[in-house]
C-alpha cells in the first residue's frame, strides 16, 4: 500500500494539470488512469483529434477554393482518409506522450487502472488500495444519448466514433447544433459529405449571442451544411450500413424521416462518475448527476474534492484546468480564485467563433445599461488578403463606466483574439483601454481595437 498527499482520479485536462500543480507545490502525488494513454477524453477522443481533422479539412478547402486565385495552380489534392486518420493519431500520440513525460519530470506516479474510493482517505486501483490525505475526482464526462437511441460507434456514433470512421460517408445527419456537432459536421462537409444538422431548439449554439449565432448559421449554410431547426428526434433506426432518423417539427407536429450513412449524436455530455463509490460514501450530488462542491472544490465528505466536467459549470477543458490548479493550491494552503465570469468559449470551425462574458440577451435580462462596439473583418486588411473577411468583433461595455462586460467574435483566429479581451476583463479594463493600446498592422487583432473604438467615438476603418 502506497501513501500519498494527493491522489487524483482521472488524467484529463483537469486531472493531469492538477497532478502537476500538486507536485510543483511539494505534495506527493499520484494520478489514476485506466486508459492506455494519459490525457482523458480531450486528448484522446475529443479536443485534440477533432482539431487535427479540422485543420486538415480546412487545408483541403483552401486548396479547392482559394489557391488558384493566389497563383497556386494545379490539381486539388485528393483525400487519403487512412493517412488523414494516421496524422490525427500521430498528433494524439505526441500530446499524450508529452503528459507522460511531464509526470516523470514532476515525479507524479501514474496508477494504471480504474479507480474507486472504498472509504475516505483510500483509493482502490485494481487489487491495490492506496492511502491519500486528499482525493480529487477529475473523471470528466461522457456523451449523452437520446432515450431509445442505440450507439454502435459505426453507423450511429458519438464524437468518439466520428473521429475514426472506416470511410468518409456520403450523407451524415448530425443530431444537435452545439459545438461538437458543428465542428465535426464541418469536417465531413469539407471532405464532401452531405451534412444535415437536426436541432430541437429554434436556433443553433444555445446560449451564444443571438446575432453571432444567426451569422454563424448563414456562413455554415453557405459552406454546404443544411439545418432543420425546431425538430424533436423520435427515433434512429440502424440497418447494416444505413440509418433512418425520424423527427417531428415542433411548429406543426408533422413527422419526417431522413436517411444517412452515419448519424452523429451530439446532444451534449454528462458527468462520468460511475463506479467511484460516491453514493456509498454519501457524497452529495445534484439532480443532473454532478458532484456538489463548495468554493474550494471540496465535497461534503472530508478529504474528497471534485473538479471539471464532474461538477457544475461549462464543460470546457480550460475550465477544468483552472479548477485543477485552484484545488491543488487550496490543498497546499494557498488562496486561489477562479473567475467564472472570464472563461472563454471557442468553436473551431472556419470561421472560428469565440465568446467571453455577457451576451446582449443576458444584459437585457439583467436590465443593465450597455453599449455595443462592432467591427467587421471586411474592414481588416490582413483578413481580406487571407480570404478570411467573413464575420465581426462585438464588444459589450457598461454604458456609464465603459467597463468591458463581454465580447463575441466570429472570424479568423477568433479563439486566439478573444484572450486579449479576457485579460482586459480580468483587470477590469474599459473599452477605451483597449482602444488606446497600439496594435500591430496588419493583424487580425486590429479588428478588436476597432470594435473597442466603436464603443466610443467610432471605428476608424468603417
Amino acid at each position: 500500500m502506497a501513501s500519498y498527499d494527493v491522489i487524483i482520479i482521472g488524467s484529463g485536462p483537469g486531472g493531469y494539470v492538477s497532478a502537476i500543480r500538486c507536485a510543483q507545490l511539494g505534495l506527493k502525488t499520484a494520478c489514476v488512469e485506466g486508459r492506455k494513454t494519459l490525457g482523458g477524453t480531450c486528448l484522446n477522443v475529443g479536443c485534440i483529434p477533432s482539431k487535427a481533422l479540422l485543420h486538415a479539412s480546412h487545408q483541403l478547402h483552401e486548396a479547392e477554393h482559394n489557391f488558384a486565385e493566389m497563383g497556386l495552380k494545379g490539381k486539388s489534392p485528393s483525400v487519403d482518409w487512412k493517412q488523414m486518420l494516421s496524422y490525427k493519431d500521430k498528433v494524439i500520440a505526441q500530446n499524450t506522450q508529452g503528459i507522460e513525460f511531464l509526470f516523470k519530470k514532476n515525479k507524479v506516479d501514474w496508477l494504471k487502472g480504474w479507480g474507486s474510493i472504498p472509504e475516505a482517505g483510500k483509493v482502490k486501483v485494481g487489487d491495490d488500495v492506496h492511502e491519500a490525505k486528499h482525493i480529487i475526482v477529475a473523471t470528466g464526462s461522457e456523451a449523452s444519448a437520446l432515450p431509445g437511441i442505440e450507439i454502435d460507434e459505426k453507423v450511429v456514433v458519438t464524437s468518439t466514433g466520428a473521429l475514426e470512421l472506416g470511410k468518409i460517408p456520403k450523407r451524415m445527419v448530425v443530431i444537435g447544433a452545439g459545438v461538437i456537432g458543428l465542428e465535426l459536421g464541418s469536417v465531413y462537409s469539407r471532405l464532401g459529405t452531405e451534412v444535415e444538422v437536426v436541432e430541437f431548439l429554434d436556433g443553433i449554439t444555445p446560449g451564444m449571442d443571438a446575432e453571432i449565432a444567426r451569422t454563424f448559421q448563414k456562413l455554415l449554410t453557405k459552406q454546404g451544411l443544411s439545418f432543420t431547426l425546431g425538430a424533436a428526434v423520435q427515433s434512429v433506426e440502424a440497418n447494416k450500413n444505413k440509418a433512418k432518423v425520424t423527427y417531428k417539427l415542433r411548429k406543426d407536429d408533422s413527422e419526417h424521416t431522413v436517411d444517412a450513412d452515419v448519424v452523429l449524436v451530439a446532444t451534449g455530455r454528462k458527468p462520468y462518475t460511475d463506479g467511484l463509490g460516491l453514493e456509498a460514501l454519501g457524497v452529495d450530488m445534484t439532480d443532473r448527476g454532478q458532484i456538489k462542491t463548495d468554493g474550494h472544490y471540496a465535497t461534503n465528505v472530508k478529504g474528497i474534492y471534485a473538479i471539471g466536467d464532474a461538477i457544475s459549470g461549462p464543460m470546457l477543458a480550460h475550465k477544468a484546468e483552472d479548477e485543477g490548479m485552484a484545488a491543488a493550491e487550496g490543498i497546499a494552503g494557498q488562496h486561489p480564485h477562479v473567475n467564472y465570469g472570464v472563461i472563454p468559449g471557442v468553436i473551431y470551425t472556419h470561421p472560428e467563433v469565440a465568446n467571453v462574458g455577457e451576451t446582449e440577451e443576458t444584459l437585457k435580462e439583467q436590465g443593465r445599461a450597455y453599449k455595443v462596439g462592432k467591427f467587421s473583418f471586411m474592414g481588416n486588411g490582413r483578413a481580406k488578403a487571407n480570404f478570411a473577411a467573413d464575420g465581426f468583433v462585438k464588444i459589450l461595455a457598461d454604458k456609464d463606466t465603459d467597463r468591458i462586460l463581454g465580447a463575441h467574435i466570429i472570424g479568423p483566429m477568433a479563439g486566439d483574439l478573444i484572450h486579449e479581451i479576457c485579460v482586459a476583463m480580468e483587470f477590469g479594463a474599459a473599452a477605451e483601454d483597449l482602444a488606446r493600446t497600439c496594435h500591430a498592422h496588419p493583424t487580425y487583432s486590429e479588428a478588436v481595437r476597432e470594435a473597442a473604438l466603436a464603443c466610443g467615438d467610432g471605428a476608424i476603418h468603417s
